[in-house]
Order: C-alpha cells, then structure tokens, then sequence
C-alpha cells in the first residue's frame, strides 16, 4: 500500500478516536453507584440480627471508627471519624455499646477527621433523589446535599458528579465495614 493512502488513513480515523477519548469521563462517570448494594446489605444484617446501631474499628486506619444508627426504613445516620482515646472505644466495642460509640464518634471526633452521613431511606446515596428526601455527606467542615441541584450548591456538574462518585465510594466502604462486622458480632 502506499505510503501516502496509509497517511491518509490515519489522518481520517483520527477524529473517531478523539471522539472516543472525549466519551471517556462520561463512560467513567456513568458507574452505577456502590453505596445503594452497601445498604441494603447492612440493613438486611441489622434486621436480622435485631440491631439498630453498630460500630467498628476502621482496620485501614488506626484510631478511626465507624458507627451507625439504623432507623427501620427511614434512615440511616452513619459517622467515620477519629477518636482521641480509642481504648475507650474499642472497650465499648467489646461490651457490644455500639450506641454509646456513635454518640463518642458524632461529639467527640477529632477535629478534621469526621464523615457524617445521613442517608434518607436507608438506599445508599443518590445523586437525583426522585422526592423530597435528599442525602447529604459532611467530611470536614464540606457539607453537600445530594438532592441533584448542581446549580443551588453553585457548582458545575461535573464537580456535583465527582463529588457524589467520591462520597459514594467512601460511604460503600464504610457500610461494608459495619456489616461485617455486624456479621462477625451476630455470630
């Protein structure tokens, strides 16, 4: 073949790879969110197990805990934060006072350490609630409610989309901690 008709070839199909690479972001973005499979996983374990707090040490990094509060069907208030005095903690964990750690971990956190979530109707996050519950997530002194309205919380909406895949990617992790070790309690 031609060293110019091979050329040419290139030169033409070169606008269909730019035009793949752009779809890139949004074929990325697109992920379902894992936080809503979290959920219901933890919920299911509460409910059989009859629990309607649990709480954790985070093993992936030390001094931190996770804790929840489980409200059957309405929600579901979870906190991820440091504690200046884990044996306290973990002494509570070990008399199964998972109630008690949630209430350390929400007033008594380090400062800068904390995630709060609350998570309406127990479903994982949702980027576009569909009614009037929205979740929101608290990590630091940052406070974002998912209700969808990228333009209210005066960003764009690519920065809304980062912002929720990265929370629901922390949030999965943590309800995944606490349902094992929900289910490493119950047994």
């Amino acid at each position: 073949m031609p060293t110019k008709l091979r050329a040419r070839r290139r030169v033409a199909s070169l606008p269909l790879s730019l035009a793949l690479l752009s779809l890139l972001p949004a074929l990325c973005a697109a992920q379902p969110p894992k936080s809503p499979a979290a959920a219901k996983h933890l919920t299911e374990v509460l409910d059989k197990l009859k629990l309607d707090a649990i709480a954790a040490p985070d093993p992936a990094d030390p001094g931190t805990f996770v804790a929840a509060l489980y409200f059957q069907g309405g929600q579901l208030l979870v906190v991820s934060a440091k504690y200046s005095a884990p044996t306290l903690l973990v002494a509570k964990l070990a008399k199964k006072d998972y109630r008690d750690v949630y209430i350390d971990l929400n007033a008594a956190s380090v400062a800068g350490s904390k995630i709060f979530v609350m998570d309406q109707a127990c479903d994982g996050l949702v980027a576009k609630p569909g009614g009037d519950a929205a979740d929101t997530w608290e990590q630091g002194t940052t406070n974002t409610v998912f209700d969808g309205d990228y333009k209210k919380a005066k960003v764009s909406e690519e920065a809304y989309g980062k912002t929720f895949a990265a929370a629901d990617e922390k949030y999965a992790r943590i309800l995944d901690l606490l349902a094992a070790h929900a289910a490493k309690a119950g047994s």
